[in-house]
């Protein structure tokens, strides 16, 4: 299992001089530089913010703003697992509803948190085209067909927690 975080030992600094050497340049650079950023970290620091504004001459405030509106975006390090679980209707109607409810109570947290006695981060998903194969769930983002709550706690215990 591959964890949501950066394949390099990149710093803030250099993962902001890569973005800013490849993405400033161009028109409308933020969010390639951003997405930059996040791949080469994990996640974008908030110490980079204030260079980062500085050097493609936009406000704190806009960045901040742009990093809080995209779901996809993360200000902290990612946790070993990333778990996304479908709630559209196919899932639904495939038993996503007992599933969800499984996690949630492994986990002790709701969608949009990170576990606190687990490494783990909860998310909605809504539909990842696995329509036919639900219930269905993004794990550190590949997706998983079919999933149970045999699958979740196998997952948890890849991390180091027991069921």
């Amino acid at each position: 299992m591959t964890t949501p975080s950066a394949q390099n030992n990149s710093t803030p600094a250099h993962a902001l001089a890569t973005a800013l050497a490849e993405h400033a340049h161009k028109e409308g650079s933020l969010l390639p530089i951003l997405h930059s950023i996040q791949d080469q970290l994990g996640y974008i620091p908030n110490e980079i913010i204030l260079p980062l504004s500085q050097a493609i001459h936009r406000s704190r405030a806009e960045i901040h703003g742009v990093i809080s509106f995209y779901a996809h975006f993360r200000t902290q390090p990612p946790a070993a697992l990333h778990l996304a679980l479908c709630r559209a209707e196919a899932c639904q109607a495939r038993g996503a509803n007992a599933l969800i409810a499984h996690a949630q109570e492994r986990l002790g947290c709701d969608f949009h948190q990170r576990s606190q006695t687990h490494d783990v981060h909860l998310e909605p998903a809504y539909c990842l085209g696995l329509c036919a194969q639900g219930p269905a769930a993004m794990l550190n983002e590949q997706p998983v067909a079919h999933v149970t709550p045999h699958h979740i706690d196998e997952w948890l215990n890849q991390v180091g927690e027991s069921a």
